[in-house]
């Protein structure tokens, strides 16, 4: 028995923030004092830097469990399944549902609960829940779905991805530009076809690396010091990304015993297209090779950071032929990988 996506969908927002609309921010440093470049200065290194020209923000009547409920609905239809036959609904996101100019999250009940009554699953043996272990959030629920459906306690799976960040950014941190909002949905079953998950490796390193990514106060020291932000070490993510996930990638693509050349394309969480092309460049070099031309599609330079909705949205461009210039045919090998908070690292070895 193998375990296989037989279905995926995604909901971008319909709403383009370029950068050009950062103009009129007021970014300051850490201390609270301003830069001394403009902000048509920052917006051009930003752009070197990530790959990001422009990222989406949901519509304002929305909330996470509204957009991931837009992407399950056509996770299911493409597997062509009923959603009563589901067993599980697992939802990774990182800080509920945030409206609008609220200063709360609200996860109660889980956002996976609010998808299933939206999809108005009546079926109680389909157990959904929530998810939180950062950006690699999606994946490491495809690991759980796996594991279930390998263990014999369940079928069928809908394994979601899904935040809006632009509802917990502070404003004044030039970092802000990064994240944007989205949704990803697979469906995974278990099927007698070859392929599917074929490995996988997952790891938390929280000893010095667990407050890489945080919840701070503003850089403006006017605004109220009880209401936080998402906040991050950039430089610091930066190596311990370099270091850790070439690592992962190998040790999980080694325990197959696939060789290197037979991987068509690795789909890493889209957080910062510099940091991506390390991450490829060293992978391969463990294996004393180039890194071959397209192997890794890139989302983010139109859809920005989403977290958790990165790696399952490229996924469904991807499978989709919705990336230009990239395309994927049955019984390619395929890698997912993703680092995040915690610090969190994953990797799945894949066939289609």
């Amino acid at each position: 028995m193998n375990v296989k996506i037989t279905g995926s969908g995604s909901y971008i927002p319909k709403k383009i923030v370029a950068n050009i609309d950062f103009s009129k921010h007021v970014f300051l440093n850490e201390d609270g004092t301003s830069f001394h470049h403009p902000n048509n200065i920052i917006a051009e290194k930003f752009k070197e830097i990530t790959g990001i020209s422009e990222r989406r923000y949901a519509d304002e009547n929305l909330v996470t469990s509204d957009i991931a409920f837009f992407a399950a609905e056509k996770a299911i239809a493409d597997a062509k399944i009923d959603p009563e036959t589901l067993d599980y609904i697992i939802f990774a996101h990182n800080f509920g549902n945030v409206k609008l100019g609220a200063i709360q999250g609200d996860a109660i009940p889980s956002l996976a609960a609010r998808v299933k009554q939206k999809l108005r699953i009546k079926n109680p043996k389909c157990v959904a829940y929530d998810v939180l272990f950062g950006c690699p959030g999606w994946i490491e629920g495809v690991i759980q779905a796996n594991a279930f459906i390998k263990a014999g306690i369940a079928k069928k799976c809908l394994v979601i991805g899904a935040e809006t960040l632009s509802r917990v950014v502070d404003i004044h941190d030039r970092d802000s530009m990064i994240y944007s909002d989205g949704a990803g949905a697979t469906i995974l079953e278990a099927t007698t076809d070859e392929g599917g998950i074929l490995n996988h490796t997952s790891a938390t390193f929280a000893t010095d690396e667990a407050d890489y990514l945080f919840f701070g106060n503003s850089f403006n020291k006017e605004l109220d010091p009880d209401v936080r932000y998402i906040k991050m070490h950039g430089r610091k993510i930066y190596e311990f990304a370099l270091s850790q996930v070439p690592n992962a990638m190998k040790e999980c693509l080694d325990e197959t015993g696939i060789d290197i050349s037979e991987v068509k394309k690795v789909l890493i969480h889209q957080a910062n297209e510099k940091m991506d092309e390390a991450i490829i460049n060293r992978f391969f070099k463990l294996y004393n090779q180039n890194t071959p031309e397209g192997i890794m599609p890139m989302s983010i330079h139109k859809l920005g950071n989403s977290s958790v909705a990165t790696v399952p949205t490229l996924y469904d461009l991807l499978i989709k032929g919705k990336l230009e210039n990239q395309e994927v045919h049955k019984g390619d090998v395929i890698i997912f990988a993703s680092v995040g908070a915690g610090m969190n690292i994953n990797a799945i070895v894949y066939r289609l």
